[in-house]
């Protein structure tokens, strides 16, 4: 069988605002060391070159991170897409695509966050080898779909349509995407067995992803003019007249939810965004009593620092040099970054965002 041209693009754009105050404007999510020895980029890296080759790894980041970045990856200069303004992840997968597609006709990208937790790399690799075998024979859209371990309502879910076919043995199409549902929904979904968490990698052929926004997505499709005419090229204004024109939004919205070439790949294995406090909690196994280091007899977790835990139970401790005391509570997440510290119950997590955008409110960019 034929080796697909499988190129690996990495998304490290975004503001990773609900896991504030540790990811930072100056020290993105991405770059922060929350499992493991080894930051998120890191390790999504480590994921990348299970099955892609080095020369087919790209990065997009924005032009704040870029040094940084750079440095942690170790990638050339002609595999970074440094985005002059943030329009979220329709357009820099669409800019990965129209970059990739000029260079190899035939390549199929693979989407990957940058701050996604999956501890089984060989079984994600094996699952993105069979989603692009789809995504290049079929020419379709493939998202991978993890099945619900619970009914989280921090995650977009996928409905399962009818199997693909034959030929594509456990894809199936995409029936409807559901961003974030209400917690009574999200317990439909888990225990009804027909939804999917939205993963948010996705695999397609360029020329094809490329081919549905001229179809799904108009406005996007015509704020690439600039970079047709330079396809190859790093031509800083083409890159910057794209950007000006382009529409902020997520690659499921723009595309994803109005084409009718959208498959899934319902997969099992342990996957976790890290988006919030409370997923990183889950992650941890916040609240689970076993021997694992740092984790203590009632279900503290310390990532880092010292705790001092009296009747506490299933909190997550994110601390510096001085010691964190904790009395009668539980289900907290507490962090302190030096110069700020955040106290949440961890089911209130997501709300973290409306903290920064008070703080954006208020000037106070020293502490964003």
């Amino acid at each position: 069988m034929k080796r697909l041209p499988l190129h690996a693009v990495v998304l490290a754009g975004g503001a990773g605002e609900r896991f504030w105050p540790a990811s930072r404007a100056n020290h993105p999510k991405p770059l922060l060391e929350v499992i493991g020895s080894k930051s998120l980029l890191e390790a999504t890296l480590d994921r990348a070159r299970a099955f892609a080759d080095k020369d087919r790894i790209w990065i997009v980041c924005g032009h704040e991170h870029a040094n940084k970045i750079r440095k942690t990856s170790g990638l050339p200069a002609n595999r970074m897409l440094i985005e002059p303004r943030r329009r979220n992840t329709a357009m820099a997968a669409a800019w990965a695509a129209q970059r990739i597609a000029a260079e190899d006709p035939d390549g199929v990208l693979v989407i990957l966050p940058a701050d996604h937790h999956v501890p089984d790399r060989r079984a994600f690799a094996t699952a993105i080898r069979r989603a692009a075998r789809a995504a290049h024979a079929a020419e379709v859209l493939v998202t991978l779909g993890v099945r619900p371990t619970r009914p989280d309502t921090g995650y977009g879910y996928i409905k399962v349509g009818p199997r693909a076919g034959k030929s594509y043995p456990g894809l199936h199409r995409a029936a409807k995407f559901v961003e974030k549902p209400v917690a009574a929904t999200a317990k439909r979904y888990c225990a009804g067995g027909k939804h999917l968490w939205n993963s948010g990698v996705f695999i397609w052929r360029a020329q094809t992803f490329l081919d549905q926004l001229a179809l799904c997505a108009p406005d996007l499709h015509k704020a690439l003019a600039p970079l047709r005419r330079h396809p190859k090229g790093r031509n800083r204004a083409a890159v910057a007249a794209a950007y000006d024109r382009a529409p902020s939004l997520p690659v499921d919205v723009a595309l994803l939810e109005r084409s009718r070439r959208v498959w899934t790949l319902p997969v099992s294995f342990s996957w976790s965004d890290v988006g919030t406090w409370k997923s990183l909690a889950v992650e941890l196994g916040v609240g689970q009593v076993t021997g694992r280091a740092k984790r203590d007899r009632s279900g503290n977790r310390v990532i880092a620092g010292q705790l001092l835990a009296f009747d506490a139970e299933s909190n997550l401790i994110w601390g510096r040099d001085k010691p964190i005391a904790l009395l009668g509570v539980e289900n907290l997440a507490v962090v302190d970054t030096g110069d700020v510290i955040l106290i949440t119950k961890l089911e209130r997590a997501e709300d973290v965002k409306r903290i920064v955008a008070t703080l954006k409110g208020r000037g106070r960019e020293d502490l964003i």
